[in-house]
Order: structure tokens, then sequence, then C-alpha cells
């Protein structure tokens, strides 16, 4: 059976041939990764820089400072505000000028600011990322109107109902957790975030040592090596500077399963908000990031709630009616991980959909899944898979995540051959962990018409 890729941190450089193409990889002195896997049929490249730092890391970091939280959510955003070679409009321009696609996101465990670019512009998307990364002068007057920025994007998450229900698990099952907190922050968060707290986010905790900088498609490892080291030695601000050694900074991986840190009552949770229908999610602590129950999981998600063949789909969509939407998923990260069943259905039909779901999950747990139900699951994962990493962002993302997390990258034919070889034991095993767990449900509308 094939092995993952490794990126040991010990290893300054790395290069392996894949699929037609290559993936190298460079460590320079300071602490600094950077990443690629030329595509040679490739016009076009996506080029990421990513930070090892997420909403997760505010509360440890700053628990004794008001206005800390939301400081990695105010920090996407002010990025792109202005440095002092280029102001916000400078900076829109440069990217609307070559026609990129660029953005951020904030996650729980990492930031990204990327754009991806037709070939002959990659340089420019380079040197403008970098500008913003190492430079952002995180201007006080823009630092107010990105306090309404996001105020107002929160607002708009919170008219949708279904984000409302995904934040509230999130809270509820990883309840105590800083991962159970909103990414985005709340409203109270940002309204009492500090112009001070975010910049001392951002000088603590973004240097070379936390940078990785990742591109797939048509790129030169060597030129974009050289591009960000200029970068950062041009940098106005003197810890960006490569001169200096640092050890690079992975997050560590708890060795134990969530469930261990989660354990307790099954519990429900009713949030009422005027709806015609209610947007459910149900589940337990799933598996942290590396569990070798993972490829086992996959599979039984597949099968349970991963497409319109699944069994929720059929038995709760197709056959009763009860639900337009209804699907499965799980959540890893590094000491922490998520299972859920999601379903929006009216408030009458709730019990019915939840009764259904349970089912279904203990008729796998307790008879397993059909040899038809195996082929059909693994060549829906092989296929999404396949089509994924057709884009050069998807590919560009898969590295960034296997060098901040564990050091490893599955191949489309290494994880192919990890799910073939499920059997039907594991995957009997890992519905009957989430079968037989206490589960929390989380119930977003008119609650009140429910028989919750």
């Amino acid at each position: 059976m094939r092995e993952p890729i490794l990126f040991p941190l010990d290893l300054p450089e790395l290069s392996v041939e894949l699929g037609g193409g290559t993936i190298r990889r460079t460590i320079h002195p300071s602490g600094l990764r950077i990443l690629t896997e030329h595509m040679p049929a490739a016009r076009s490249a996506t080029v990421g820089f990513w930070v090892g730092v997420g909403s997760r890391d505010e509360q440890a970091e700053r628990a004794d400072e008001p206005g800390s939280l939301g400081s990695t959510h105010f920090l996407e955003h002010l990025l792109f505000k202005g440095t002092p070679s280029n102001d916000a409009y400078e900076i829109a321009t440069a990217f609307d000028r070559i026609g990129a696609e660029h953005n951020a996101l904030t996650a729980k465990e990492y930031t990204c600011y990327y754009a991806k670019v037709r070939d002959a512009d990659f340089e420019q998307a380079v040197g403008s990322l970098a500008d913003m990364v190492t430079n952002s002068v995180l201007d006080p007057a823009e630092f107010e109107t990105e306090r309404g920025v996001i105020l107002e994007e929160l607002a708009m998450a919170a008219d949708d109902l279904g984000d409302v229900a995904s934040e509230r698990f999130f809270e509820e099952v990883l309840s105590g957790h800083p991962l159970g907190r909103p990414i985005g922050g709340t409203p109270e968060a940002i309204r009492a975030a500090n112009r001070d707290a975010v910049d001392h986010h951002y000088r603590a905790r973004y240097d070379p040592s936390t940078l990785v900088v990742t591109a797939a498609g048509a790129v030169d490892h060597d030129r974009l090596v050289e591009l960000v080291l200029a970068a950062l030695n041009a940098s106005h601000e003197a810890r960006w500077h490569t001169d200096e050694a640092r050890t690079p900074v992975r997050r560590e991986r708890a060795p134990q399963a969530a469930q261990t840190a989660f354990a307790g009552e099954a519990k429900t949770v009713k949030v009422e908000r005027p709806s015609e229908q209610i947007n459910l999610l149900m589940g337990a602590p799933g598996f942290v990031a590396g569990d070798p129950r993972r490829f086992a999981f996959g599979m039984m998600n597949s099968v349970l709630g991963g497409g319109m063949s699944s069994r929720l789909f059929q038995e709760i969509r197709e056959k009763r009616g009860l639900a337009y939407t209804t699907y499965s998923f799980g959540a890893s990260y590094s000491d922490a991980g998520l299972f859920g069943i999601y379903a929006g259905s009216a408030p009458e039909k709730t019990a019915q959909v939840i009764d259904l779901s349970r089912q279904e999950l203990a008729r796998i747990a307790a008879e397993g899944i059909t040899e038809e139900e195996f082929e059909r699951s693994l060549g829906q994962i092989a296929g999404s898979s396949a089509l994924a990493l057709e884009d050069t962002e998807t590919r560009m993302g898969r590295l960034a995540r296997a060098e901040l997390g564990a050091g490893e990258l599955y191949d489309l034919d290494t994880s192919l051959e990890r799910f073939a070889a499920v059997t039907a034991d594991e995957i009997k095993s890992v519905a009957s962990h989430f079968a037989e767990a206490p589960l929390t449900i989380v119930a977003v509308g008119d609650t009140a018409k429910t028989s919750l």
C-alpha cells in the first residue's frame, strides 16, 4: 500500500514526482515554508499566504486583555486596507487589473490570503499578497470602518438560520473548547475589539516561522522562493526579515480521540426564530485529524448522508418528502472533531426526521452496508476527489493543510487505497461509535410548533 508524502521539518528541500507534476518544498532557515505543485498543462496558478493561527487561538493568547476576541477575523479584513506602499483602493485595483480571484479566509486553526491568476500575472499577485501580509498598517480609521463591515457580515449570517444552527451546534458539541466559538466572532466581541489587541495579535503571531506559502498550477518553485524571500526582506517590519534563524511552527496533533474530552449527556437546544422550517442539526464529538478511523468514517458517512442515493436522502426526502435537504458530515481538528446530521423540515415533521436519522445510523451500526453501497461510495469519493483536484485552488489548499497539519499529504491514489481497504466491521464500528454516543440536537426556527 502506498505511503503518504511526508513533510518533516528537519528536511530543508523536498521534491516528489506526482501524477505528471512535481511537488516541491523549501524550508528557509527563518522558518518560512514554501510549497508548490507544478501542473504542466495549467495556464493559471493559485497562490496562498497561510498563517497557522485561527480563531481558536485568540482566547489562550490574550485571555488577560479585553478586546482580543475576534482578532483573527478582524485582521483578515484589515490586511486588505493598506500598507505604506498601497492604500486599500490601490490594493483592490492591483488585483482587479489582472482579473484575479482573490480573497481571504479565517478558519478555526489557520488564516489564508490568496489569489488565483493567469500565469503571466503570477509574480504581481505574489508581490501584492506579500505586501499585504507583511506591511499592513492597521489604520485606526479603517479599523472602525471594518468594525461596521464585520458587524454587517455577522448580521447577514444571523439572518441565515442554517448558519445560526451550525454555529450553535459547534458551540454545544464542543462546549467550553475554543473550537466551539464562532470563527467570525460574536457581535459583542467585535464591538469590544480594540486596535491594540488586534495589532498585538498581528505582531505576535505573524512572522516567517508561522508563514506557509503554497502555490499550484503554472508555477516555478525556485522563482517563487526568490520572490517571497525578496518581499519579506523588503518589508517595513523587521520581524519579517529572514536573517534570523527560527523554528517553523506546526500545530501539534492530539493523540487521543476527541470524545474523551467532550463526553456528556444528550441534550436538545431550541433557538426560537420566525421561520417556515426548522433547521435541524444532531450529532456528537467526532474524530481528531489523523485518526486511523477516518477512512472508515468517510465510507460510512457517504452511505449515510453523502449524496442523493444516501440512506438519509432516500428515507427522509425521496420516500417520505419530509425535507428538501438532508445530509451527514464530519469536521476534524488537531485535538477535537465533530459528526453531524442536518435536515431542514417543517416543525411538525422534525421529530420524525430525528427518529429516522437515528434509525438509519443504528441500522448501519447493526447490519453494516451492502457491497453495492460500498462500491458506490468508493466511486463517489474517487470521482468527487478527482474533479476537485482539477482546480489549482484545491491543490494549493491541499499543500497548505498538509504542511500546517500533520506534515503528511495523501495524494488521490494513496487515499483511494485506504478507502478501498476499509472493512465491513470497521464501518459498523464507526457507526456504532456515533449511534451509542449521547447526541446533541439543535433546532432553529419556530420550535414552539415542534414536539421536541
